[in-house]
């Protein structure tokens, strides 16, 4: 039995590594659903512009690609919190020092993830 990373649940597709799965065109991030009970369990939620579905991938499985500062206390609802995790959509960098602010900067090295120059599948539809 082979190792994957992620398998598509709708068309199958199959990314055997996680950077194959960052670097394909086809994959987007369009989100992030908070576990404050515990982060790593938070999923970020992928686009499949293949079939167009959701993918969901636990924040832990990319984690250790996070670059800079790890806080301990959380600020959810403090003065200094824009409340990003809260809103599922929102995929920008937290400025608060709070412990969930790893996460948001993983957003960010996705976003800049590059993508493979093969012209994806979704575009030659």
């Amino acid at each position: 039995m082979s190792y994957s990373f992620k398998t598509c649940p709708f068309c199958g597709q199959t990314w055997t590594s996680r950077e194959e799965f960052l670097a394909d065109g086809d994959i987007l991030l369009i989100g992030y659903q908070v576990n404050f009970e515990d982060l790593v369990l938070g999923l970020l939620l992928f686009n499949h512009g293949v079939c167009q579905t959701t993918l969901a991938v636990k924040a832990g499985l990319l984690k250790d690609l996070c670059i800079g500062p790890v806080f301990r206390e959380r600020r959810t609802g403090e003065k200094d919190c824009r409340g990003f995790c809260l809103k599922r959509s929102e995929l920008s960098p937290c400025p608060a020092e709070c412990e969930c602010a790893w996460v948001r900067g993983l957003m960010q090295v996705i976003r800049r993830w590059p993508k493979n120059a093969v012209e994806s599948k979704s575009a030659m539809r």
